[in-house]
Formats: C-alpha cells, structure tokens, sequence
C-alpha cells in the first residue's frame, strides 16, 4: 500500500486511503494554501463541508493545482440547517457554486438529525441518480441509524466518524465492513491531546517516526480510510508519510488495546 492506494467503494467510484482533513482550516488564504500544498505533496482527497465556510477554497485550490479533476477525490456534506428532501437538494446546488467544479465525488448527510434524515436521504439517493455525486454517504451514524437504512434504495458507501487509537470503534467498524461501507475516520489524531503518552512515544521511537505517524498508520492498517487535518506543510508532509513501515504483530495488538472511548466530538449515540 501507498500514498496513492485507494478502495473501491460500493458505488463503483474509487477513493484514496488517506486525504486531508479541513475543519477549522480558516476561510480564504489559509485554507486555500493548505489544500494547494496537500495537493503538490502527494494528496489526492480533500475532505470539506458546508459547515465549515471553505468550499469556495477547496474549489479554487483544486482548479489551480491543475491536476486532472478526476484525480482528485472531493468530500462535501449537508448541514443539519439544510437537512429535508428539498432543503438538502438546494444546500447541494449551494455547494456545487461554491466548490466550482463539475461535480462531487462524495456528498454525506453530517449529522443523523432524528426528524430530518430520512428526508435528507431521499435527496442524496436523488443527486446519486442524477450522477451529480459520485457517491453518496453519511457522518456520524452509529449502528442503530445505518441499521435504519437497511431498506432504502441506495446504502451509504462511507460513513465518516471520529475514529482513532483511543476511540477503536471496532464493532461499528466491523458492522460496516459486512455491508461493505468504508469508515472514512476523522480527528485520526485526537487533535494532539495524547501526544505525551509515553507508550505511544515508545513505539514512534522504535520505527523512526512521530507520535502522529504511528496513529494514522494504525487507522489505515485496521481498515479505515484516514483523514488527518493540518494547515501546517511540514505537518502535512508527514501525515502521508506512512506507508514504509509495518508494525510488528505484537506493536499491532498493543496499540489495538489502547482504546479509553475517548471522544473529542459529541457523542452521536444520543440522538435518536
């Protein structure tokens, strides 16, 4: 595996095992920047959403890096203001405007908001079959909101949720993997808040890398596809650099043990 690996999702559209994360990457020069510089170092995804006011960015960054557009895989997702049947058709049209480009390969519903994401989901089936996005997905669904899903027409190809060393989702990960739904994992590295563990620095010494490395090469080996955020270039660099090295079966199993259910975001599973 490499930088360049992808899966392929059960829409038939490929997509890269890691790309990069843009929340909180601040509309204008510094979002642009971040995906520019993502994208002449090796990325191939971006990950972005209405909620987070940099799309029209994200767009520019992709039109300027020349790269052919069907190199590049783009992420954008409904907001739970716009959740509905029609309200979710027109957050869609906002975004394509704002992104600029000729389509979106991943469009999700951000949130399972309890009265609206049926409706919301109608809408992505409809965006699906009209071919405006690649594929069609969902974020922050647990077990019982996907298991909800199981008679519609079109199931989610990913389901993005925050995933990490300390948060091993690892039944929600296997539910998923039964019904081939890729989980898409973000804050990969619970935003630097478990940097000083010293057993995580034991292994990161061990195999020449950072703290950091040795989390997102953990979430991709267990299955996920890893979206690790940072406006920084030398932080950027090393986010990708994860593919020549392998843990050994026992590093491996020890940092499968690791899991606290430590969470960064709300928790979904309180939302009916």
């Amino acid at each position: 595996m490499n930088k360049l690996s992808k899966y392929k999702l059960n829409s038939g559209h490929e997509i890269p095992v890691i790309g990069l994360g843009t929340y909180l990457a601040n509309p204008g020069e510094s979002a642009y920047h971040a995906v520019r510089f993502a994208l002449e170092n090796g990325y191939r995804q971006i990950d972005t959403a209405a909620f987070y006011q940099n799309e029209e960015d994200v767009g520019r960054a992709v039109r300027d890096s020349k790269i052919p557009r069907e190199e590049i895989f783009v992420t954008t997702k409904l907001w739970n203001a716009d959740q509905g049947y029609e309200t979710s058709l027109r957050a869609f049209d906002v975004s394509m405007r704002k992104l600029n480009i000729d389509y979106i390969d991943l469009y999700l519903i951000h949130w399972p908001q309890t009265e609206t994401r049926m409706k919301s989901w109608k809408g992505l089936e409809k965006i699906f079959q009209n071919g405006d996005a690649k594929s069609i997905g969902v974020s922050n669904y647990t077990i019982n909101h996907l298991e909800e899903m199981k008679g519609y027409d079109v199931l989610p190809a990913i389901n993005q949720v925050e995933f990490h060393v300390y948060l091993y989702q690892k039944e929600l990960l296997n539910y998923c993997k039964e019904r081939n739904i890729y989980i898409q994992a973000y804050s990969p590295l619970v935003r630097g808040r478990k940097f000083k563990k010293n057993q995580m620095n034991e292994i990161a010494e061990k195999y020449g890398k950072t703290p950091a490395q040795i989390m997102l090469k953990w979430t991709i080996d267990v299955g996920t596809i890893s979206l690790p955020k940072s406006v920084t270039e030398s932080r950027i660099i090393e986010n990708i650099d994860l593919f020549d090295f392998e843990f050994s079966s026992e590093d491996r199993e020890y940092l499968d043990t690791l899991n606290e259910n430590y969470r960064i975001a709300w928790d979904p599973s309180k939302i009916d």
